[in-house]
């Protein structure tokens, strides 16, 4: 499979300025909405047209794209003109690198009794929500604002550890540097019981096991909230 590696930036044209407040949101959930819809504009080929590519905002009005197809520019639309390149490292196994990942992390629960298919029912657990709701009653707030971090630390590096063992790479030194909670884009109605979802920012290093599984998963994406600028993986090589 070849994969292609762009960077995006919001056009600076007068136009495009003017809707500024629209395609950029200061608030995370609408952002991640609008920033959704906006990528689709250069990847959406055809109406039935399933989502092939992985993004990431990296502020001010940047992305960076993973995707199977290079994206569909024209001059005068919303975007200047990408930078693409082709994305295939040539990987071995024991070779290290840093990697950056904003993440949804979830795992998988089963629920009640099988259904008529036989088949138990299955629901995405956050684990660091998961983690936070096992903290001891009695003062809760304050032991939440204090253990937040701390949890999302050990929970997002056993994770990422877990990911390792299933698609060919060991995650070493791994940093939670920041564990936000975010409305789920496009929720309308009352915001008790708003579905929302946890994004993990994470960086480390990773040692390479085996490069055909790790590469097929950075394709693929890590964790769920993809669709919302979360999975995309990048990497670099050691120094």
């Amino acid at each position: 499979m070849t994969l292609f590696l762009s960077r995006l930036a919001l056009s600076r044209t007068p136009s495009a300025a003017a809707l500024a407040g629209l395609l950029d949101p200061e608030d995370a959930s609408r952002a991640m909405d609008a920033h959704h819809r906006l990528l689709w504009t250069l990847f959406a080929d055809g109406p039935d047209r399933r989502r092939d590519f992985l993004w990431r905002a990296e502020g001010q009005g940047r992305f960076l794209v993973l995707s199977q197809r290079e994206p569909l520019w024209a001059a005068g639309g919303l975007f200047d003109q990408p930078e693409v390149k082709e994305f295939a490292p040539d990987l071995r196994a024991g070779d290290r690198l840093g990697f950056m990942l904003r993440v949804n992390a979830t795992r998988t629960r089963r629920i009640g009794a099988p259904g008529a298919d036989g088949k138990p029912g299955r629901v995405h657990v956050d684990v660091v929500m998961d983690a936070l709701h096992g903290l001891p009653s009695g003062r809760v707030s304050e032991a939440r604002s204090g253990a937040r971090m701390a949890l999302a630390q050990e929970k997002g590096a056993a994770w990422l550890a877990e990911q390792g063992s299933k698609h060919g790479f060991e995650a070493q030194g791994v940093t939670v540097s920041d564990y936000a909670v975010v409305a789920l884009p496009s929720h309308r109605g009352p915001r008790k019981g708003q579905p929302q979802f946890g994004v993990l920012e994470t960086t480390g290093m990773l040692k390479v096991t085996e490069p055909g599984a790790f590469l097929g998963r950075i394709a693929e994406g890590f964790g769920r909230a993809k669709a919302f600028g979360c999975g995309l993986m990048l990497i670099r090589r050691a120094a």
